[in-house]
């Protein structure tokens, strides 16, 4: 069986997007993970599955390219929306909604969640600071945007070795669903850098959800004010966020090609 996809990718995080609505496909761990292969397969960071929905536009689902499934992506929703002019989107993370303008694909991601259990961490703690610490990170803060993430703000980006620490901290026990990791230096005002390791991925050019736990954690602390330009080694997002209410991620998304593939490929 042949298959349709797109690749596309939001600032170099980059994804196989497949529209099952068109023609019902079958996604398991070890395919997704031959999919993403950047040797054997197509190649991407997440493999993308967009499905019919009961409650929006459409329904996402996200494999990890060690073929684990997960809850949100916000550079994927971007490319999503931009792809299909979908503007509410269902995903397991819950609903979001997206607008196109001038200025690139806004999300509505939602409200974040800071207790312990939302995230979730394995039990009670204060998540803000989290009272851990690994290889000199500590006082990171922990939240959910739709997934699970932990926040460290450093004064020197360079100097965090975030390829060693990164899926140390990922695995940790105290993260039942493991976690994304963001380290992350003030710039100005409102303004951050940023370098993420994904939960199931590494070290990434841009997260999108990333970016949001960050810039909610920043503008928290009062260490900058939104909208904040995070800024990731693919290029920036803008991140608006007032307490109490709903964060809006604003950044670009690009159609790299069209393809087809041999489904029995990637058995």
């Amino acid at each position: 069986m042949r298959f349709a996809f797109d690749k596309m990718h939001g600032l170099g995080n980059d994804f196989v997007i497949v529209d099952a609505r068109r023609q019902p496909v079958a996604i398991d761990a070890a395919r997704a993970r031959a999919v993403a292969d950047r040797h054997r397969g197509i190649g991407c960071d997440q493999l993308i599955l967009i499905e019919a929905s009961g409650e929006a536009d459409l329904r996402m689902r996200i494999w990890n390219a060690d073929g684990g499934e997960v809850e949100q992506c916000g550079n994927a929703l971007r490319c999503v929306a931009a792809l299909t002019g979908a503007t509410r989107i269902e995903t397991a993370g819950g609903l979001v909604a997206a607008e196109q303008g001038g200025g690139g694909i806004t999300i509505d991601m939602g409200a974040p969640r800071f207790e312990w259990d939302a995230i979730p961490l394995a039990y009670p703690l204060d998540t803000a600071p989290l009272p851990l610490g690994w290889d000199g990170l500590a006082g990171g803060h922990a939240l959910s945007v739709g997934n699970p993430h932990i926040v460290f703000f450093v004064p020197d980006l360079a100097a965090v070795p975030l390829d060693r620490i990164g899926p140390v901290i990922e695995t940790d026990p105290v993260f039942p669903k493991r976690i994304n990791v963001n380290v992350a230096e003030v710039t100005g005002p409102a303004a951050l850098r940023l370098s993420v390791w994904e939960r199931g991925a590494g070290l990434t050019r841009a997260c999108g959800t990333g970016a949001c736990a960050t810039a909610v954690a920043a503008i928290r602390q009062g260490l900058v004010s939104g909208p904040v330009e995070v800024r990731l080694p693919g290029g920036p997002l803008v991140i608006d966020w007032t307490p109490g209410g709903t964060i809006r991620m604003t950044g670009p998304a690009t159609h790299v090609f069209a393809g087809e593939a041999e489904w029995e490929a990637f058995a």
